[in-house]
C-alpha cells in the first residue's frame, strides 16, 4: 500500500521547508510565514529516474573551452553600465530591486529606447496593461519601434513567445506576478518565485538572451521571497533612496562578471532617471558656512571616490537617557565611535543627545569615514567650525588610534579636484604617499583623535 503523501510548509520570508506547520518560523523568526506547499509527485516508481547515453552532455576539458572576452551590450547610460560591470552580458540574468515608485521599472523602460536602435527587446509586464506602458513610455520618451510589450503572468506562456519571437533582450515586470500552472501555488509564493526564476535562467543561458528580471523587496528592504532567487541570478542591482530626496543610488551587491563595489547616480526627474557624472558636486552642494558639527568625508564606492557631507548635532538631552540617532550611518558604529571619544579623548557626551545624518541620502558603510564623523560630532559639541576647504578619513580604532586606509591617493586627487586644500589622513598612509600628492596640497598626518580636531579646525 503507497504510504500518505504528506504537504510540507515552506516559509514565505527566507524559504525554510518543514513537514509542519509553525507559527513562528525556525529560520528567521518571522510569525505567520508558514505556507503549505502541494506536494511533488514522482510519477516513477520508486522515484528513480531512467536517463538515456544520447540525452549525456559530453565533458569539456578546461583548456579546450573558449576564453574570449564576453560580449557586453551598452544601454546607452554610462552610470548602468558602469554597475553591470561595462554593460549587458549576453546570457546573464539580472535581478533589479528596491522600493515601491524608486524607478525599476523607469530606467528599464528608457534603456529601451537605446538597445531598440538596433535590438528587438520584449517587456513582459504582469503588473500593467500595455495602455500603461505606453503612456509611461511616452512621458520618458521611448519612441523605439523595436520595443514588443506583452501583459502576462503564465510562464509557459511567455516561454513560448520568447522561443517564437526570438528577441534581443528580454524584461520581466515583476517576478512576483509570474504564475507557474504546475505549482500548486498563488503568484508570490516561494514556490512560485523560485521555479519561475529557474525556467528564465535555463531560457537565458540556452538562448544567449539577457534577461532582466524586477523583484519587489519586503518593508525591512530584502528582497522579497526565498533567498536562492539571488543565488539563481548571475547579477543583483538594489536600487537605493528615500522618497523625499530626488536621488538614487544603484549599487550591485552580486555580479559574477564585474565588481560588487560599483555604484551608480541617478537624479529623478519628469523625464525619467538621469545619471549624476560627479556625484561629489552633488552631494556638497548647498554645504554650511561658518557652521559648526559639519565635515567632509571620502568613501569609496567600487573603483570611484565619493565625497559626502557628514552632519553632526550635539545638545543637552531633556530626558534621563541620553538619545542617539544616525542616518546614513551605522548606528552600532557611531555609538561606538562616541564612547571612544569618551574613553580615550576626553570628549564627553554624558547628558547630551548626539544626531548623525549624511547629507544626500548617501550610505557610508566604510570604516574610513569614522574619523570624519568623529569630527562632526565633536565639532558640535564644542561648537567649534571645522576648516571648509579641509577634509578627513581614517578608521578609527577602540584604542583611540586612527588607522590606515585603502586608496589614499585616490581620495587625495578627488579632494584637491574639488577644491579642497588640506587633507587629514591617517599617519601611517602619509608614508606611502608619491611626492607629487604629498606636495599637491596640505596633508596632515595624525595618529589621535584630539590632534586631527586641532588639525582640522586651523
Amino acid at each position: 500500500m503507497a504510504g500518505k503523501i504528506k504537504t510540507s510548509y515552506v516559509c514565505s520570508n527566507c524559504g525554510y521547508e518543514s513537514a509542519k506547520w509553525y507559527g513562528k518560523c525556525p529560520g528567521c523568526g518571522e510569525w505567520n510565514t508558514m505556507e503549505e506547499q502541494a506536494p511533488v509527485i514522482n510519477s516513477k516508481k520508486g522515484g528513480s529516474t531512467s536517463i538515456s547515453r544520447s540525452s549525456i552532455k559530453p565533458v569539456m576539458k578546461l583548456s579546450d573551452i573558449n576564453s574570449d572576452i564576453e560580449k557586453r551590450l551598452a544601454t546607452g547610460i554610462s552610470e548602468f553600465d558602469r554597475v553591470l560591470g561595462g554593460g549587458i552580458v549576453e546570457g546573464s540574468l539580472i535581478l533589479i530591486s528596491g522600493d515601491p515608485g524608486i524607478g525599476k521599472s523607469t530606467i528599464l523602460l528608457q534603456i529601451c529606447q537605446f538597445l531598440g536602435q538596433n535590438k528587438k527587446v520584449l517587456y513582459v509586464s504582469g503588473e500593467e496593461s500595455e495602455r500603461q506602458i505606453k503612456l509611461r513610455a511616452n512621458r520618458l520618451g521611448v519612441t523605439t519601434d523595436n520595443l514588443y510589450v506583452l501583459a502576462q503572468t503564465d510562464v509557459a506562456i511567455i516561454v513560448e513567445t520568447i522561443k517564437v519571437e526570438k528577441p534581443d533582450i528580454v524584461i520581466i515586470d515583476s517576478i512576483q506576478t509570474m504564475l507557474l500552472d504546475d505549482v500548486a501555488s498563488s503568484a508570490g509564493s516561494v514556490t512560485q518565485v523560485r521555479e519561475s526564476t529557474n525556467i528564465f535562467m535555463h531560457l537565458a543561458k540556452s538562448l544567449a538572451i539577457p534577461i532582466f528580471v524586477v523583484g519587489h523587496v519586503t518593508k525591512e528592504g530584502a528582497i522579497a521571497g526565498p533567498k536562492v532567487l539571488e543565488h539563481i541570478v548571475d547579477t543583483v542591482l538594489y536600487f537605493e533612496g528615500e522618497r523625499n530626496y530626488s536621488y538614487r543610488i544603484l549599487r550591485s551587491v552580486k555580479n559574477r562578471f564585474g565588481s560588487t563595489n560599483e555604484i551608480g547616480v541617478f537624479e529623478m526627474t519628469q523625464e525619467g532617471l538621469k545619471e549624476v557624472e560627479n556625484p561629489s558636486l552633488l552631494m556638497l552642494s548647498g554645504r554650511p558656512k561658518d557652521s559648526s558639527g559639519t565635515c567632509v568625508a571620502c568613501t569609496m564606492e567600487g573603483s570611484r571616490p565619493i565625497l559626502a557631507e557628514v552632519q553632526g548635532l550635539v545638545t543637552a538631552t531633556g530626558f534621563g537617557t541620553p538619545r542617539r540617532m544616525s542616518t546614513g550611518f551605522d548606528y552600532n558604529r557611531m555609538s561606538m565611535i562616541i564612547a571612544v571619544l569618551e574613553k580615550r579623548a576626553g570628549y564627553f557626551f554624558n547628558g547630551m543627545d548626539a544626531y548623525l545624518n549624511v547629507v544626500g541620502g548617501l550610505k557610508l558603510y566604510e570604516p574610513a569615514a569614522d574619523l570624519s564623523v568623529a569630527m562632526s560630532l565633536i565639532s558640535s559639541l564644542k561648537d567649534q567650525v571645522v576648516n571648509e576647504k579641509a577634509l578627513a578619513f581614517g578608521e578609527i580604532g577602540l584604542a583611540g588610534e586612527i588607522r590606515a586606509v585603502n586608496n589614499c591617493e585616490q581620495r587625495i586627487s578627488e579632494a584637491q579636484r574639488l577644491g579642497f586644500t588640506k587633507c587629514i589622513i591617517p599617519f601611517h598612509n602619509y608614508k606611502s604617499l608619491s611626492k607629487n600628492i604629498k606636495t599637491s596640497l596640505d596633508i596632515v598626518p595624525v595618529r589621535t583623535i584630539r590632534a586631527a580636531f586641532e588639525a582640522i579646525t586651523e
